[in-house]
């Protein structure tokens, strides 16, 4: 539901959740989650078929993010690792267990150099925010330069909305490292934490989630909680120093 905030769908399957985006055919943006379907064979192929059918209808290359404990059938990576879907680099989904080690900024704790801005709102956000947070999430992904654009335009169409908190950390006054938050229902899903690689290693990407959990409203009654990719140490340890456990790993299943 986060994710489909800049004019993307969910469609309710019923047994199933689909994220899709009608412009851009990258599968991040087009997968299918919280599959409950039935253990029976015959059935299981069938509601596969379907699957592979819909995503064919819409140009897009069969994606599914299994959960880490919660799949119906319990061995449906298994089945679908059968038939020739491929991990392409999972991961974990962890929440944020112990609030007391993930505090509120206080400014005494910042360096001089180092400013944190928190945009809740198209007011908050300066003349070069939105661009300066996208060109951080392209370097600090790996992005092509040229898809900083891409991911301005996204920002703007969310910095609007309620529900979306976006921080940006500077040195100096060059834009470091960013987050956002998103929070509805009583969750607050924190996303697009990252550095730019010259200010990796001074817990600028701490700052920036301390501060994302604090104006997104969490953690006081909701539940917060992130995913990290496998093999990420780094940041799963940063996670775990601001008190958020791991609830299990999960593949992330291509049909090649």
């Amino acid at each position: 539901m986060a994710h489909a905030i800049p004019g993307r769908t969910v469609r309710d399957l019923g047994d199933a959740l689909v994220l899709h985006d009608p412009r851009d055919a990258d599968p991040f943006w087009n997968r299918m989650v919280s599959l409950r379907w039935p253990g029976e064979p015959a059935a299981f192929d069938h509601r596969l078929n379907e699957a592979i059918t819909m995503f064919a209808l819409d140009g897009r290359q069969p994606h599914i993010w299994p959960s880490p404990d919660h799949n119906a059938p319990s061995d449906l990576v298994g089945r679908l690792a059968a038939v020739g879907f491929r991990d392409v680099g999972g991961g974990h989904v962890m929440i944020l267990t112990d609030p007391s080690a993930c505090p509120p900024l206080d400014d005494r704790e910042i360096d001089p150099h180092v400013t944190v801005t928190g945009i809740c709102g198209a007011a908050d956000a300066g003349e070069d925010d939105i661009d300066d947070i996208a060109a951080v999430l392209a370097e600090s992904f790996g992005a092509s330069p040229d898809r900083a654009s891409e991911l301005a335009l996204d920002l703007r169409a969310i910095v609007g909305d309620s529900r979306v908190s976006l921080v940006l950390v500077r040195v100096d006054g060059q834009a470091a490292a960013v987050a956002k938050a998103t929070g509805f229902d009583g969750f607050v899903y924190l996303s697009s934490i990252g550095t730019r690689e010259a200010y990796r290693g001074r817990g600028l990407a701490a700052l920036a989630t301390r501060h994302a959990v604090a104006i997104s409203g969490g953690p006081a009654g909701a539940i917060v909680y992130l995913g990290v990719f496998t093999g990420n140490a780094p940041a799963i340890r940063l996670y775990e120093r601001l008190g958020f456990a791991s609830t299990g790993e999960a593949p992330d299943l291509l049909l090649g």
